[in-house]
């Protein structure tokens, strides 16, 4: 018979175990996988770093800018291995690596050509291997690129034409060798052992874009089951009404299959969407399956971030009077910004979209808002989604994001020369950061799926959030404050139902700044804002931000001459904040932005290593002095003018940035009537 006593001193000495079952279940997360069980696991969980949005020269748009790396040597960059890059002309002659190895990355190439452009690029004795636009396709002429890339675009915007290339050599079996090149290529680098160095994901990106508006997402696979191959717009059709199809399919082919395959969408680029990322679902199963199928969005990355918009010159937002909005915005809506060549836009689809006919829902705070007054409405809000950001790189180079070693992200089209002259207000990205456990995929997308998750614009720094009613208001000096935050509250992508006694909300947010390598320390932190949105008994939605830690006007700036940082800043800010306006009646969403003292662009840094400053008072003499030594390396037009580009004249551009990092939010719901 059990002793009563023992079994007394057993439980007491359980509850002295820090748990986070509240936050994922009981066990943390499940094992799909053979695998051996990772030595460094952390039950309060370990901040892992990654980039989920990578393409190789198996994506067309990768390929036309003479870029010639795979998924192996994607992977190799990624744990911190050297690449060779192409130049400004082509040649193959730069050599990129990063400080940092990261820990997990997907290379998702497109899923739209993967057959045909396997047949354009793999293998002569194959007759559409010779086929007019794959020659073109092949050619190291940057004129006869572009010609490429238009023929793939226009075919991009067809749902039912053929390529010519498909009716003289099977796509479908070239397509079906790609996507085993990009499974193989995963297993390869995926560490198994109890090291759990790195992580793979299989997955790749559905590319849908009515008349250029992105409605782009990321498809990341759990494990090694997958769907018999990459689901495209030619199998859903194009247009926002055919997303939902994608969802049905991801359905059909890997949630409800049976085989053991799991898997999420992530949308990205919301900024470049002309109104159409976010739309009001067409019915509560729409609603539904947005939010099975997509927890997650991508909130920055190189084609600019879409949290929020503020129009400096205007002095207004896209629903928003947050100044900080300004942040690595682009001047239109949608991806014609990618037509600038030897320094002129060629597509007035480009043209600056003026603040007050932006899209609202473009940025993602104006469809959380929205998500919380559909909610009210209907007992379903559809846009809850955490936060991660990544690169979009097209040069097999995930996680450059170094602002002083960027690199470009378009293989010829922004390396050297071109980055300044055509993809000046482009940027190099961010990273996704998750919360698990370990490092395994199991652990990894367990913290995608349940959201708890953050944003950076590139840096690393290492950021917790908390939220709930009974959060102690001494936690940030208390040592049990991981566990404590766990148990009396939930993380960040987590949801609270209010009870007829919930009174308050508290938010625990705390950071450390990233602590950089040996040659490049990281910057100090500035403060930490705590953004609330939230929806009144009328149906009228709001925001408020909040400084809740640190100091905006710290004094800190950087040198002029070379970039270095100066002032004052923190190693690690931490604030227990109460909301002095918390209605346990409303719906509301609470997420933290963290930001770092000033910092140079990347622009800044190659504009100063072409000897063009854009803080001289002589900066147009500098630049035109620039021009002459860009022209003889094979430049065509002006290339460095836009290194003297003055922050009071632009709406969004600044030489000076701040790093920066959003968590995924905490929604809080009025008790159910």
């Amino acid at each position: 018979m059990r002793n009563p006593l023992v079994l007394c001193l057993l439980a007491a000495l359980i509850a002295l175990i820090p748990s986070v079952a509240g936050a994922a279940g009981t066990p943390p997360f499940e094992r799909t996988e053979q695998r051996e069980p990772c030595a460094a696991n952390a039950p309060l969980r370990q901040p892992f770093y990654g980039d989920l949005h990578v393409h190789t020269r198996l994506s067309q748009d990768s390929y036309l800018s003479s870029q010639r790396n795979g998924p192996d040597e994607a992977y190799t960059y990624a744990k911190g291995g050297a690449i060779t890059l192409p130049d400004a002309n082509g040649e193959q002659s730069v050599s990129a690596r990063l400080r940092r190895p990261l820990d997990f990355t997907a290379v998702t190439d497109h899923a739209e050509f993967l057959g045909a452009l396997n047949i354009c690029t793999t293998d002569p004795s194959r007759l559409g291997y010779w086929a007019p636009h794959c020659i073109l396709t092949r050619s190291q002429n940057f004129y006869a690129q572009l010609l490429a890339v238009g023929w793939w675009s226009t075919l991009k915007g067809e749902d039912t034409e053929t390529p010519f290339v498909c009716q003289l050599s099977d796509c479908a079996s070239a397509a079906l060798s790609a996507w085993t090149l990009v499974q193989e290529a995963a297993e390869r680098h995926y560490d198994r052992s109890s090291n759990c160095a790195f992580t793979t994901f299989v997955g790749y990106e559905y590319s849908n874009a009515p008349d250029f508006r992105n409605l782009h997402r990321n498809v990341i696979f759990r494990n090694e089951k997958v769907t018999p191959a990459p689901i495209s717009t030619y199998d859903t059709g194009l247009g926002p009404d055919n997303v939902p199809r994608l969802w049905e399919m991801l359905g059909k082919q890997c949630l409800d299959a049976g085989t053991g395959c799991d898997v999420l969408a992530i949308p990205h680029n919301p900024n470049l969407s002309g109104g159409l990322m976010f739309l009001d679902p067409a019915s509560p199963q729409e609603a539904r399956d947005r939010l099975r199928y997509e927890p997650l969005v991508e909130l920055t990355q190189h084609k600019g971030s879409s949290e929020c918009r503020f129009d400096r010159l205007a002095g207004v937002g896209a629903g928003t009077a947050d100044e900080l909005c300004d942040f690595e915005q682009l001047a239109a809506d949608n991806l014609s910004m990618l037509g600038s060549i030897n320094g002129k836009q060629r597509s007035a689809r480009a043209a600056p979209v003026p603040i007050d006919a932006f899209a609202p829902r473009n940025m993602v705070r104006n469809a959380l808002k929205d998500g919380l007054r559909l909610g009210q409405q209907s007992g379903i809000n559809p846009f809850m989604p955490g936060f991660i950001g990544s690169t979009d790189t097209h040069s097999a180079t995930p996680g450059g994001v170094e602002e002083d070693r960027y690199a470009g992200h378009l293989g010829r089209r922004d390396a050297g020369y071109r980055g300044e002259q055509d993809h000046f207000f482009d940027n190099p990205g961010g990273l996704a950061v998750v919360w698990a456990e370990e490092n395994s995929r199991d652990a990894i997308f367990a913290a995608l799926r349940r959201r708890e998750t953050y944003a950076t614009s590139g840096t690393r720094p290492t950021v917790r959030f908390f939220a709930g009613s009974d959060l102690e208001s001494g936690l940030c000096s208390d040592p049990q404050i991981l566990a404590k935050g766990y148990a009396q509250g939930v993380p960040m992508g987590g949801e609270i139902r209010g009870s007829g006694t919930t009174s308050r909300m508290r938010i625990l947010a705390s950071a450390q700044k990233d602590a950089g390598t040996a040659d490049a320390p990281g910057n100090d932190l500035q403060r930490i804002q705590i953004v609330k949105g939230w929806v009144d008994a009328g149906g009228q939605t709001h925001e408020a931000v909040l400084d809740v830690a640190g100091f905006a006007s710290n004094g800190a700036g950087v040198d002029q001459q070379d970039c270095k940082p100066g002032g004052h800043g923190s190693a690690e800010l931490c604030s227990v904040w109460e909301d002095p306006d918390f209605d346990p009646a409303q719906s509301a969403f609470y997420y933290a932005r963290v930001l770092e003292n000033p910092s140079c662009r990347w622009t800044t840094y190659q504009c100063q290593a072409a000897g063009v400053n854009p803080f001289a008072d002589d900066c147009a003499a500098q630049a035109d002095a620039a021009d002459v030594l860009a022209h003889g390396a094979g430049a065509t037009g002006p290339v460095y003018g836009k290194c003297c580009l003055k922050r009071a004249q632009e709406p969004f551009y600044s030489p000076v940035i701040q790093e920066r990092a959003w968590t995924s939010p905490v929604w809080y719901l009025p008790p159910t009537p």
